[in-house]
């Protein structure tokens, strides 16, 4: 049976898991499989061993964090392996929360520490105490700031106690909740502090996607267009679908998704009609979609 949770400050939504959406999601993110494999099994041990293992003989602290460029797909990535985690052990007893980390940020001296301090003492403890509970750390180098790269004078010494808090309470939730997994991400891992990092059972980089997967995520967003507009379902099963792919090497998942758009974009024509979409608009939209990133590279 399911229990009520009531979200407090700092929990964006609550999932009740299995979720079909995220199944769908976990499958539709196109990665090396061994990747997925890897991360099903490290979350799948924080559930079997933390409860029955002392940490004096295994320090597991119950967190994963993916690292890698924007727009991999890290935060799919995420909600999808904790939905794969509630399968692997046929429950239906897991509950995904997923923190606002900005929404705990305070200009106020005290304000954020409280904050992070309570949301994990109070609101992350009492799911755990329901039933098996994973938590997604969105960018959490908003709520772990590296703090050897912070100046006191310069920044508010609230920051500073902020992660000092996270820290002290990842400790006591390791020691007190043995069902409880952080899944973290970060597209500036340089930005998370060390002893955050140090406290990872697993930390996994998440690249670009390479000219196969380049390739699949080309296929897929195709083929999903083709069921509305039928020609460009015959494009996706294309063999010159892999040319278009050998351009996309470069951009990340959400920028070659985007750039099929672009492409249905590239005339008033298949704007109007997007069944006239041709395997050059897709590699002339490719093309310009890894200028203007080198564009914009260069202009940091």
């Amino acid at each position: 049976m399911r229990d009520e949770f009531e979200p407090s400050k700092g929990i964006q939504r609550v999932r009740q898991l299995p979720d079909p959406k995220l199944s769908a999601l976990w499958d539709s993110i196109q990665i090396d499989a061994s990747v997925k494999d890897r991360l099903v099994s490290q979350a799948m041990l924080n559930f079997t061993l933390r409860p029955v293992v002392d940490r004096s003989i295994i320090p597991l602290h119950g967190v994963i964090l993916l690292v890698g460029p924007p727009g991999t797909g890290k935060t799919s990535l995420a909600r999808g392996l904790a939905n794969r985690t509630a399968q692997s052990f046929k429950s239906d007893r897991f509950r995904l929360l997923e923190i606002d980390p900005h929404s705990l940020t305070s200009s106020a001296m005290g304000k954020t520490q409280k904050a992070a301090s309570e949301l994990f003492s109070q609101s992350i403890a009492e799911a755990a105490t329901n039933g098996p509970t994973i938590v997604l750390l969105d960018e959490v180098e908003t709520l772990a700031a590296d703090r050897s790269r912070m100046s006191l004078e310069a920044n508010p010494i609230d920051i500073h106690r902020a992660t000092d808090a996270v820290l002290v309470q990842l400790d006591a939730l390791a020691e007190s909740h043995p069902n409880l997994l952080f899944i973290a991400t970060s597209n500036f891992p340089e930005a998370v502090d060390a002893a955050f990092t140090s406290r990872c059972d697993l930390v996994m980089t998440i690249p670009l996607p390479d000219k196969n997967a380049c390739g699949l995520i080309l296929r897929d967003c195709l083929a999903g267009l083709g069921k509305t507009f039928e020609p460009i379902a015959k494009l996706a099963v294309s063999s010159g679908v892999d040319r278009a792919a050998l351009e996309c090497v470069g951009l990340d998942g959400r920028a070659i998704r985007k750039m099929v758009t672009n492409a249905l974009a590239s005339s008033m024509k298949t704007a109007m009609n997007p069944e006239r979409l041709t395997l050059d608009d897709l590699i002339d939209a490719a093309k310009a979609a890894k200028q203007e990133r080198s564009i914009a590279v260069v202009h940091k």
